[in-house]
């Protein structure tokens, strides 16, 4: 039978080095919180139940990861004082099961990945494990003590560590996997007799070894899997750091970058192959990318789906649309929410389409508002035709049936419908409905004074 598992995240600190009002648990990382990354690797795994600490700031991040994550369940837990990580962990007994084990983890190290957790739970098959790491320079951080036979048996802080004890290249994460019985047991037991005058999470493991628990230690595939953040200069290495690896797994599955250095991707994106993304690209959400897409530069894309063959001219917005198969978008076109693009339509530049459907092989060119429209098939927008979709207070549909070709400077004012093949004259104003195959003049006659003369300066 498996071990049931707890998740803690100690999540209190303030994050004093950010000089901001929001929790640093809060800051952001490719457009999710640090804590939102946490939460979304460790739920990945088989979870029972999650606790987090929370201090400074308590009820903004507990307001933002119940908006976020209204799907988990989540117990709160309130660390008061700032007394060290030990007393992090200490303040969640009441919560924590006495059986099982638990995964201790940090809001501010947000990448550490499911991966090396399912590895670090497979290794606790004695009561403890832990995420280790050999560096080149370990100043600052926490030394692994070995015995002669290469086993663990303490963990020494910085300022703690004698000259010895410093040469000591592998570090400690943080990050453990341990028996929900032995932190009932051992957290009590916490002192605050060092150096920092703190309650030591470290100290857990100096206990183990004096019961005679073998602690098993992995190490991350990754680096950065164990960097945490403190400052708005790590915080910006490790987006970099984070982006490159997310560029180079799709270079491996045949997107091309112009410049992989200069695209941001907040979220997930996958991609066929033969794609091309140029420079100063951005990617939001969940974004799905067919074969041969061609993205030009300056463009965000977010929460869109974007179908094989399409053309995305620069700076373009594309927000929760489907775009389909063959498409040209832009340049400077936006697409907003709802919106979908049909197989080898076309949208050009300086085009706002929001709610809307445009058919197959439809084409709405130039400076053009399209809103709470369906356009069918072979249709042809003209430039600077706007659907007139609010009156103020309602929002109403126009219809744009098969063939049908609107002049430019056109406005056609919702609710009304185009017929099939119905042409609608340039400069119209149209309030009532065309029929099928009809032409429709919405315009004042045109006159002419011919003895008109300019007012002059005075």
């Amino acid at each position: 039978m498996t071990s049931s598992l707890s998740v803690i995240i100690l999540a209190a600190g303030k994050g004093t080095r950010m000089q901001s009002a929001k929790p640093k648990v809060l800051q952001t990382l490719a457009g999710k919180s640090l804590l939102g990354h946490v939460l979304d690797t460790c739920h990945q795994l088989t979870v029972d139940d999650t606790i987090i600490v929370h201090g400074f700031g308590g009820e903004q991040v507990q307001d933002h990861i119940d908006q976020q994550y209204a799907h988990l369940p989540i117990t709160w837990v309130a660390q008061t004082e700032q007394l060290g990580t030990g007393h992090a962990v200490k303040v969640t007994l009441s919560e924590l099961p006495k059986d099982g084990q638990s995964l201790i983890l940090y809001g501010d190290v947000p990448l550490v990945s499911c991966q090396t957790l399912a590895t670090l739970q497979d290794a606790n098959t004695n009561g403890m494990s832990m995420l280790t790491l050999t560096v080149d320079n370990p100043f600052g951080l926490g030394r692994i003590k070995r015995d002669k036979d290469g086993n663990i048996e303490a963990i020494i802080e910085q300022k703690d560590a004698n000259s010895d004890e410093q040469q000591i290249q592998e570090i400690n994460s943080g990050i453990y996997c341990v028996d929900n019985a032995l932190l009932h047991k051992f957290l009590p037991k916490l002192s605050n007799d060092n150096a920092q005058q703190e309650y030591y999470l470290t100290d857990i493991v100096k206990m183990a070894v004096a019961d005679g628990i073998t602690i098993a230690a992995i190490e991350p595939e990754h680096t950065f899997e164990i960097e945490g953040v403190n400052n708005r200069q790590q915080l910006a290495s490790l987006e970099r750091t984070w982006q490159g690896k997310l560029v180079a797994d799709l270079q491996e599955a045949g997107v091309q970058f112009a410049d992989p250095t200069r695209v941001d991707i907040r979220g997930t994106l996958s991609a066929g192959q033969d794609v091309f993304v140029d420079v100063g690209v951005v990617f939001e959400g969940d974004c799905v990318l067919g074969d041969n897409v061609y993205i030009e530069a300056g463009c965000v894309i977010k929460n869109a789906q974007i179908g094989n063959a399409c053309h995305i001219k620069p700076y373009c917005v594309i927000d929760s649309a489907e775009v389909g198969a063959g498409v040209d978008i832009g340049p400077f076109a936006h697409l907003r929410p709802e919106t979908v693009l049909s197989d080898n339509s076309k949208v050009g530049n300086f085009v706002e389409i929001k709610k809307s459907t445009i058919g197959d092989g439809s084409k709405v060119n130039h400076l053009s508002y399209i809103g709470d429209a369906t356009i069918g098939t072979g249709v042809n927008v003209g430039a600077g035709v706007i659907t007139c979709n609010y009156d103020g207070v309602n929002k109403s549909q126009t219809i744009i049936e098969d063939n049908a070709f609107i002049g430019s400077n056109s406005s056609l004012v919702a609710p009304v419908k185009i017929g099939d093949t119905a042409t609608v004259a340039a400069g119209s104003v149209i309030t009532k409905n065309v029929d099928a195959h009809a032409l429709a003049f919405g315009r004042a006659r045109q006159t002419q004074k011919n003895d008109f003369k300019r007012p002059t300066k005075k």
